[in-house]
């Protein structure tokens, strides 16, 4: 997610709305190299995932966006995601912890894409410890994961603050957000942007991004809601981070290609309450909806 809050605090518990900023947030990983491997490796896919059906091509161009297939596929499956709740200072449950939420994503995606009858290809997922170099680029000043389309990788941090005091739901949030984009690419919504914002002007670009990264924000939102039960989402952690989202979301990028803490918090609401992708169609959203 965009800046949100990577450690549970009392507050947080409470159902306050004062929150520690923690500096968390994450980014999407393009260049112009990127875009290419992205439009010719998304038109392959995985078309074994959905083996014994009519698999069609993804979409391309602002069809992708606009009328992905994805929209059509009703809401996600109920997860029966459980990973064992991270230990204060412990790097390996919090590893753990991801590669679980991980797992579940992949069993949840590769369900929905057969759904869609979309070809469907799992991410790899790595962690780092430092801001490293990924073959899209450097990484993202303030970021805590990264998704790379030219390797198809989540990357998630591991860092002293994220450790100090961990937040679940936060940490779900984070990788189900990073996960997202790697939907997006492989249903073919992310090329179109790349290539729509190659050519486009200054103000243009960052309409496009907070477009992306919203839609990001509201399929995360979507799978938290399959999980709900068995993560479990507690709800009143949900509604705390929610509005935490509201006052700080936007705090982690001045550029305001995330969007307004508003949208961020209105896209991830509307995603966990509809739990499917149907409500994530920010590309036909009106501009007021996504700034």
């Amino acid at each position: 997610m965009n800046y949100l809050p990577m450690r549970k605090l009392p507050s947080l518990l409470a159902v306050t709305t004062v929150f520690t900023l923690m500096g968390a947030g994450t980014a999407l990983a393009a260049t112009p190299a990127a875009d290419t491997t992205v439009r010719s490796s998304a038109a392959a896919g995985t078309a074994g995932s959905a083996a014994g059906n009519t698999v069609l091509a993804p979409p391309r161009g602002r069809a992708a966006a606009v009328a992905n297939p994805l929209y059509r596929s009703g809401t996600l499956p109920v997860s029966s995601c459980a990973p064992t709740a991270t230990r204060k200072g412990s790097a390996a449950s919090f590893r753990l912890y991801a590669q679980k939420v991980h797992a579940c994503l992949n069993t949840s995606w590769t369900a929905q894409f057969k759904k869609a009858r979309i070809p469907f290809s799992r991410p790899n997922l790595r962690f780092v410890t430092s801001r490293i170099t990924t073959p899209c680029g450097k990484w993202t000043k303030g970021a805590t994961g990264v998704y790379c389309g030219t390797n198809r990788t989540v990357y998630i941090a591991i860092t002293k603050s994220n450790l100090r005091d961990p937040f679940d739901l936060g940490l779900a949030q984070l990788v189900a957000h990073e996960y997202a984009h790697h939907v997006q690419y492989v249903a073919g919504i992310l090329p179109y942007y790349w290539e729509q914002a190659a050519r486009s002007r200054a103000s243009v670009k960052l309409l496009l991004s907070r477009r992306s990264e919203l839609q990001a924000d509201c399929l995360a939102g979507a799978f938290l809601r399959s999980a709900q039960n068995r993560l479990p989402v507690d709800q009143d952690e949900w509604d705390g981070m929610i509005r935490w989202t509201q006052k700080n979301g936007h705090k982690g990028w001045p550029t305001n290609d995330h969007g307004k803490g508003t949208s961020q918090a209105y896209w991830m609401q509307r995603g966990f309450n509809a739990g499917s992708p149907s409500a994530c169609n920010t590309w036909t959203a009106p501009s007021s909806r996504v700034s």
